[in-house]
């Protein structure tokens, strides 16, 4: 028997529809970016991007547990002493929450070629308004994941 190996023919891309409204951050995230890959998929070849479409709503109120919210976020402007930081409270009070899904999802995947791409079908949204509508997107429940994975 031979190993399968997915050709662009055989791949099959879905829009599913994520509310992020009360999840924990890391597991939003990692659900996000198994689908996003197609590692849930039976036919999931690592050299092909086989995940599907994945649209983000409510990323303003997701949850972050323990201190994360005053957690430091560092980047550096390219100058002399221009290193910045903003906590991640301040990201998600501030004009762009989408941003703070965006990068614990990209910080999941592989640092390759691929996982750029693959960040291109994915569309985070501070609201619940989206202009998707007419992809049709499942609605992908999470928090009832989340609440059979985890013990009481």
């Amino acid at each position: 028997m031979k190993t399968f190996s997915a050709t662009p023919a055989d791949i099959d891309k879905k829009w599913i529809l994520i509310d992020a409204e009360g999840v924990v951050l890391g597991r939003l995230a990692s659900i996000i970016a198994m689908r996003l890959r197609g590692k849930h998929k039976a036919t999931f070849t690592p050299h092909m991007d086989m995940g599907d479409n994945v649209i983000v709503i409510n990323a303003d109120k997701i949850q972050l547990t323990g201190n994360k919210r005053d957690k430091p976020n560092y980047w550096h402007t390219g100058h002399p002493g221009g290193i910045k930081s903003r906590t991640t409270g301040q990201i998600l009070d501030g004009a762009h929450p989408e941003r703070v899904v965006m990068q614990a999802v990209k910080r999941m995947l592989p640092g390759n070629r691929l996982s750029r791409v693959q960040m291109t079908n994915l569309r985070v949204y501070a609201g619940t308004d989206h202009g998707h509508e007419a992809q049709n997107p499942e609605v992908l429940d999470v928090k009832a994941m989340n609440s059979k994975n985890t013990r009481s």
